[in-house]
């Protein structure tokens, strides 16, 4: 009876894993119940759960003839650095950059809203983090798990699922997040300025952006260019138009398949020991100011913007700088109409919302090439 006993798992949970446990369904309640990101959070909760059940042996290292548990051969995407790029090959392809080419000047906005990664990195290294650890709790504040995922893998893999959760958090929480702080930073006046409407480009230039962005990309910051290179040439297959299979296959198939195996091994790595650290409740608090950094960089210029010669600009599209897609522009958009219900800001927001998918890989580049 007592081998029988301890060869289950009950004889062998700890206070951590229960903690971890609750946290994980925790997790799926706010997936399936409340709607937040339920195709990061899913895949992310039953991960937890699945790590935090004791003698799992799910990423066992391969002893002698006996092969390894399942997800340490899964987790060698993360290590090999495959995953991630793969996600953004899929988001390109699912990315118009129109607004953007119709509106070059929100590029800046996509810059400013990397305020939020660059202050927390000075924060973090002056709260004992190391710089490489500072870093990649910096990379919260672009608001995107996949290039948050990139980093820390390669400057603090043991942090990976304090910052992954973190940052898919509080990318599911932009509703919430994001409007207090917009509407102390501008006035009625500036929420209500309309914004011309004009999205026309022409394909020729929208197919030689692609291209461009990958040189100058590689050029400036090489290593960035997993990252914009694949996002770029999920985007070339969209709108070259003689690509048609392989775009609905970057566009669903490939995504799907990796966001579900990039979620499981993120919440693989929240396993209970390594996770209810003093540490874990810094990285939160410091993630949390990243991304209220970010969006307040991108609303004050913004709003320097708004104030300049030329055409109209509402401040509020500032807010979208950061990586969240398409969740801060709704959120942009949502907040002018508070103000004025005939305001539709919503593709002026996709413009700095799609910069910051770019800056914020541009701004992990640097960062790595600084630090690696």
């Amino acid at each position: 009876m007592d081998l029988i006993w301890n060869s289950m798992g009950l004889a062998h949970v700890s206070w951590q894993q229960l903690v971890m446990l609750a946290v994980a369904c925790l997790l799926l309640w706010l997936a399936i119940r409340k709607g937040f990101e339920p195709l990061l959070l899913v895949p992310i909760g039953f991960g937890a759960l699945m790590a935090n059940l004791p003698l799992s042996g799910l990423m066992a290292d391969p002893a002698g003839a006996m092969p390894g548990g399942l997800f340490h051969y899964l987790f060698k995407g993360l290590e090999l650095e495959i995953f991630p790029p793969l996600i953004f090959l899929g988001l390109g392809a699912l990315t118009d950059f129109g607004p953007l080419l119709a509106n070059p000047k929100t590029f800046l906005l996509g810059a400013a809203a990397q305020l939020g990664v660059f202050g927390t990195f000075l924060a973090a290294s002056q709260m004992g983090f190391t710089p490489r650890e500072a870093a990649s709790i910096g990379i919260i504040g672009g608001a995107d798990g996949p290039t948050s995922i990139y980093l820390t893998m390669k400057l603090a893999p043991h942090l990976l699922g304090a910052i992954a959760v973190s940052a898919y958090s509080y990318m599911a929480l932009v509703p919430l997040i994001q409007p207090p702080i917009m509407r102390l930073l501008t006035t009625k006046a500036e929420r209500a300025i309309r914004m011309e409407a004009s999205f026309e480009v022409p394909k020729w230039i929208r197919i030689i952006f692609p291209i461009a962005v990958t040189v100058l990309g590689a050029l400036i910051v090489p290593a960035a260019t997993s990252l914009i290179g694949l996002l770029m040439f999920g985007n070339l297959l969209r709108e070259c138009g003689v690509t048609e299979r392989l775009t609905r296959a970057a566009q669903n198939e490939l995504i799907n398949l990796i966001t579900i195996v990039l979620g499981l091994c993120v919440g693989v790595t929240m396993d209970g020991p390594s996770f209810l650290r003093a540490e874990t409740l810094k990285i939160l608090v410091l993630g949390c100011v990243a991304f209220a950094l970010s969006t307040a960089g991108g609303v004050l210029l913004g709003k320097l913007m708004a104030r300049l010669p030329g055409s109209p600009v509402n401040p509020l599209i500032g807010a979208a700088g950061v990586s969240a897609v398409p969740m801060a522009a709704r959120v942009a958009h949502n907040v002018a109409q508070e103000t004025d219900p005939h305001n539709y800001l919503l593709m002026h927001a996709m413009g700095p919302n799609v910069a910051g998918v770019i800056g914020t890989a541009v701004a992990a580049g640097g960062l790595l090439a600084l630090l690696g």
